[in-house]
């Protein structure tokens, strides 16, 4: 599963080369999406207006929601000094779930920002270009 985090959200909205390709590709994939926490769509959208509008138009974008459960486990995050909300939501979703077999990748723009044992990628590292 790959997460978007809010700075992964503005640069793809910003036409950043790699996330859009990115983009296309997994549209063009079945069963493949981005999934963005919707505390990281929320803070885009605060800091640059149309941000949400411009990430949505792409098919393979899916809103992770912030149920009741996330809301508990987002809450306790921000008040153990994980980060800001938005933050805290990319973290949750990062965390094993039973729908989904496998590890998540989370796309950031600093890879520094999350824990020890979240496998956090910076958006502009070679890696994201399959080169390494």
């Amino acid at each position: 599963m790959i997460i978007l985090d809010t700075s992964a959200v503005r640069a793809l909205a910003d036409g950043q080369k790699t996330l859009n390709l990115l983009a296309g590709n997994m549209a063009r994939t079945p069963g493949d999406a981005l999934r963005i926490p919707a505390l990281c769509l929320m803070q885009a959208e605060a800091d640059d207006a149309g941000a949400a509008q411009r990430v949505l138009a792409f098919s393979s974008v899916v809103v992770d929601q912030l149920s009741t459960v996330a809301a508990v486990g987002v809450g306790t995050m921000f008040r153990d000094g994980y980060g800001g909300a938005d933050i805290c939501h990319a973290l949750y979703c990062s965390l094993p779930r039973p729908d989904f077999k496998g590890m998540s990748i989370l796309l950031t723009d600093d890879e520094q920002r999350y824990p020890p044992g979240v496998v956090a990628v910076d958006i502009d590292s070679p890696g994201m270009l399959g080169f390494y």
